[in-house]
């Protein structure tokens, strides 16, 4: 596989495309977000099973309760991830959620800097302060819209935050477990945390259209399997931070397939803003590859 260098970046670009669907399919589904986020994940579970029983359940014995903790806490944070996206899909536009959610790095780094005492760079400062203006102008220009869609990117900016925090407990346990072991208990209790979450905000379990169901199971597979999988099977010939820069294509794709699929037209200010966000964005990584601790690998959406 060494030979083949083409592979791992064909790998990334279907990645992207997989990834750039999921705000299309949460929009079609007719089913609360949170109920949309647990069906995602539990039918990504209940697939996952039998390979697990199959070849990885002797990894669970060597599982320590400091990484059961961690990862329990990194799948409530993947949890709360989606429901603040997921909602943040519902008031606002899909190039305004996904450009505001992808900004994670530097929450990332935020992060980093905050627990690892990571060091900003003044590029990194400089990058950061571009990205921040364009984020303002989006919501200006959504809150001349809507207050509701000024919410919704707040909602976008709290998914990109909790996105970091899970990043920041899982990437540890992480480096010890095998990729198949870790998103199956990672996504195990990030699905308990929604169905506790469901159960509380009393939402219906059943009821929805065969249309649903089908845009359920898609969002089990396409953005997550064909998405996610693909870009950490990547990164075993590429660097994270092209797997991110790749990533950093997600709400162009989105807002393109909003446009075919759901009519959504993107507003000048969304235009505008998404452009110099992306721009910061881009320019934040390439500040921060070298640094040792920043883990900016992609989101789960």
């Amino acid at each position: 596989m060494k030979d083949n260098k083409l592979g791992p970046y064909l790998a990334v670009a279907i990645g992207v495309l997989a990834v750039s669907t999921s705000a299309i399919f949460v929009r079609l589904a007719d089913a609360p977000p949170s109920m949309i986020a647990f069906y995602r994940l539990f039918l990504a579970v209940v697939m996952m099973l039998p390979l697990i029983l199959w070849k990885y359940r002797d990894e669970f014995t060597k599982i320590t309760k400091r990484d059961w903790l961690y990862t329990a806490a990194a799948g409530v944070f993947l949890a709360f991830h989606f429901i603040f996206w997921f909602e943040s899909l519902e008031l606002t536009s899909v190039a305004s959620s996904t450009v505001l959610v992808t900004t994670q790095p530097i929450f990332a780094f935020i992060g980093t800097y905050i627990f690892f005492k990571e060091r900003f760079t003044s590029g990194a400062v400089f990058s950061m302060l571009i990205a921040l203006t364009g984020s303002f102008i989006i919501s200006w220009g959504d809150f001349q819209i809507s207050g509701m869609a000024l919410f919704g990117n707040f909602l976008a900016l709290m998914g990109a935050v909790t996105i970091t925090g899970y990043f920041l407990f899982g990437q540890n346990v992480r480096r010890r477990l095998s990729l198949a072991t870790y998103t199956f208990i990672v996504y195990g209790f990030t699905t308990i945390t929604l169905l506790i979450y469901n159960l509380i905000t009393r939402e219906s379990f059943t009821g929805y259209s065969e249309e649903t169901w089908i845009y359920f199971l898609i969002l089990a597979i396409i953005p997550t399997f064909f998405g996610h999988t693909l870009f950490n099977w990547a990164l075993k010939w590429v660097s994270a931070s092209t797997v991110t820069m790749g990533i950093l294509f997600e709400p162009i794709g989105a807002s393109v397939l909003a446009y075919l699929i759901l009519d959504e037209l993107v507003t000048w200010s969304q235009l505008l803003g998404g452009s110099i966000v992306l721009f910061g964005l881009a320019l934040f990584i390439f500040s921060t590859t070298k640094k040792k601790n920043v883990r900016v690998l992609n989101k789960n959406t």
